[in-house]
C-alpha cells in the first residue's frame, strides 16, 4: 500500500462511515507527509473551516489504526503523519531542525524483520531512524 489508500474502501471493510473530517484528514496528511498535527489541522481547516480539533485528533487515532496512515514521533519530537504505509521505508531526521525525510529499506525484501534474535515476539514490522543534519543546515552551521 505504498500509493494513497482508498479511504472509502478502508472505512467500509472496518463497517465505519466515510465523513467529511475523515476524508479531509486523509488528503492533509497525504498532501503534506511528515506533518504535525498543528500543520495537519491547517490544511483541514483550509477546505473545511467548521471541522473541529477533536475531530482532526479522532480521524488521525481512528486513520492509524486502520493502517490507513502512519504515526511516526522521533524521541525529543511531536508526533507526524504520513499517508505512505505498508512498505517497511524508515526515515532520517536532522538533529538541527528537525526535517524528516523517508528512506526506502536498503538491502533486499524488508531485512529488518530478521533479527539477530527475536525474544519470542511474531515481528511485523520495524522502525529505523537515521539521525544526521539536512544539507540546509549544515550549510547554515558551516557559513
Amino acid at each position: 500500500m505504498t500509493e494513497t489508500v482508498d479511504l472509502e474502501r478502508v472505512l467500509r471493510d472496518a463497517s465505519l462511515r466515510v465523513t467529511r473530517p475523515r476524508r479531509a484528514v486523509l488528503s492533509a496528511v497525504a498532501g503534506n507527509p511528515h506533518a504535525d498535527t498543528d500543520t495537519i489541522i491547517e490544511a483541514v481547516r483550509q477546505e473545511h473551516p467548521a471541522v473541529s480539533h477533536q475531530a482532526v485528533y479522532d480521524s488521525l487515532r481512528l486513520l492509524t489504526r486502520l493502517g490507513a496512515i502512519r504515526r511516526i514521533q522521533p524521541h525529543g519530537h511531536n508526533a507526524r503523519y504520513e499517508a505512505r504505509v505498508g512498505d517497511n521505508h524508515h526515515h532520517v531526521v536532522c538533529r538541527s531542525c528537525g526535517n524528516i525525510a523517508d528512506v526506502d529499506c536498503a538491502v533486499g525484501e524488508a531485512p529488518c524483520l530478521a533479527p539477530s534474535h527475536h525474544h519470542g515476539f511474531e515481528i511485523d514490522e520495524a522502525e529505523v531512524l537515521y539521525w544526521g543534519v539536512c544539507p540546509d543546515c549544515k550549510d547554515r552551521l558551516a557559513a
